[in-house]
């Protein structure tokens, strides 16, 4: 490995709901709505979750969930909460997280510029994969998964000088092209307002359940060859991530050119990929890593001051002079 230490945060995932108004070919979490499975996270057991992981050091709340659907069923539900938008309860949650002690990453599908704006002030940091410059069978009922949105979404966070996190999904049919084609298209947004801080290179993942669930997962030497150009392509300040859980393969990934592994959650599985689990701090210690825990905001953006006026009591605690933790 190049690098001198892998970095990590330690963070608690917080699945906000499972309803989505786009239905990739993919994807096992998302339910319809109405359906029996669906559920927005109600309240106390999002501050439950909350409070454990503050108990257990944790510094990130990764609230993840997709487009809010506009089907009438899930405004019901959020009103039972008190609420009228799904941008509202987030916000609120965020908040819970922040008295707490712990610094929101939202990661909420496309979201109108005025929501954004307004998540902007709650959250240290926020995320949006942009999957693919490609159309492909797999978003066919996918609305939110076009390009353009994703592309426009991931530059009005540049505008707005919000920290991002994004990534490319390899394997859900797109070519070496387009792969190569989204990262470009990730560096020139970055080379525009400079708030990339880290790319993920996720691999699909199939499940049996899905409507891709017997399509082949990328091999091991495609993510290594796709991690390798994705180190040249984009720019030095912007980190690879490999998510650990996702691979038997992690140290081949790293030394292909990723520097991060993203959260490591004591606290909850992927909701994402609940068949994957996290390995644990001990675990990744044990295959030789040296570890460096960082805030959900990268070093660079905490020395600049890229975060909201209500989160610097938080920052100024648990960052050193690098802006990593403590």
């Amino acid at each position: 490995m190049s690098k001198e230490f892998i970095t990590y945060s330690r963070n608690v995932f917080v699945p906000v709901t499972n309803m989505c108004r786009n239905n990739c070919g993919y994807c096992g979490f998302r339910r319809d709505v109405g359906s029996r499975e669906a559920f927005v996270i109600r309240p106390e057991i999002a501050h439950a979750m909350l409070k454990k992981a503050a108990g257990l050091g944790c510094l990130e709340a990764l609230f993840t969930y997709g487009d809010s659907p506009s089907d009438p069923l899930f405004f019901k539900e959020l009103n039972r909460y008190g609420y009228e938008t799904l941008t509202d309860y987030v916000y609120d949650l965020c908040l819970d997280a922040i008295e707490l002690g712990i610094l929101p990453h939202t990661n909420g599908g496309v979201l109108p510029y005025g929501e954004l704006e307004r998540l902007k002030d709650v959250n240290a940091s926020m995320g949006l994969m942009l999957e693919t410059t490609a159309d492909l069978p797999a978003h066919r009922l996918s609305p939110m998964k076009k390009p353009s949105l994703r592309l426009g979404f991931i530059e009005s966070a540049g505008k707005l000088r919000i920290p991002f996190t994004t990534g490319i999904l390899v394997g859900i049919g797109e070519t070496w092209d387009d792969r190569r084609q989204s990262l470009e298209a990730i560096r020139d947004i970055h080379k525009k307002y400079g708030h990339i801080q880290e790319v993920i290179v996720q691999n699909f993942v199939p499940k049996p359940e899905t409507r891709m669930g017997s399509v082949e997962p990328p091999t091991v030497d495609d993510m290594i060859s796709v991690l390798r150009m994705a180190r040249e392509i984009l720019p030095g300040d912007i980190e690879l991530q490999a998510p650990p859980n996702l691979t038997s393969h992690l140290l081949e990934f790293l030394e292909a050119g990723a520097g991060d592994i993203g959260g490591i959650s004591p606290v909850t599985e992927d909701y994402i990929n609940p068949e994957c689990r996290w390995p644990t701090l001990d675990e990744l210690e044990a295959m030789g890593l040296k570890l460096r825990e960082r805030l959900p905001l990268y070093p660079k953006y905490v020395i600049m001051g890229w975060y909201p006026e209500r989160l610097e009591p938080i920052i100024r605690k648990h960052a050193d002079g690098e802006g990593y933790c403590v």
